[in-house]
């Protein structure tokens, strides 16, 4: 009952940080995202009631962006960049080499619930290229090996 009533107090936190108004809906969503790594059916319902808009409504906005997931995601969510550029220099190898020292594949999470692997599309970081980024961290230049260096780094950071 305690873990309910604070998730209730964290959500309502959130909600209250703006105006009850349709125009601050993504921000919202955004903001739940952060605090969750995904938004729950749960989360959904409690930002409809709160702006008075249809459930459907912020269904619709949690689907249409990449950026938002109703998908439990891992504490940490790696996301391989396979724009042009990072391809082209080797992300498929970077995350195949994460892939395997995570034992999971792109879009799923591990049974731990610490990591999640996704790949994006350009990150505007071509010069940098193959970019793999971790945690609001960017780590550019990635050589062979570096994916399984990007995830024993997250590793440790957990252990600490």
């Amino acid at each position: 009952m305690i873990f309910l009533e604070h998730a209730q107090q964290t959500i309502t936190k959130i909600l209250q940080k703006f105006p009850a108004q349709q125009r601050f809906s993504l921000a919202i969503l955004q903001e739940i995202q952060k605090e969750y790594n995904y938004i729950s059916a749960e989360h959904l319902k409690a930002a409809a009631d709160y702006l008075s808009l249809p459930l459907s409504q912020l269904f619709s906005m949690a689907t249409f962006y990449k950026a938002l997931s109703l998908d439990k995601k891992g504490k940490f969510i790696i996301r391989v960049c396979d724009g042009t550029a990072c391809h082209i220099r080797g992300s498929q190898n970077i995350l195949g080499e994460i892939e395997r020292a995570l034992g999971i594949r792109e879009g799923e999470t591990t049974e731990d619930g610490l990591f999640s692997i996704e790949i994006v599309n350009c990150v505007g970081s071509c010069a940098m290229a193959p970019v793999v980024i971790c945690d609001e961290d960017y780590f550019g230049n990635v050589a062979p090996g570096g994916g399984e260096q990007i995830v024993e780094t997250y590793r440790k950071k957990e252990a600490e």
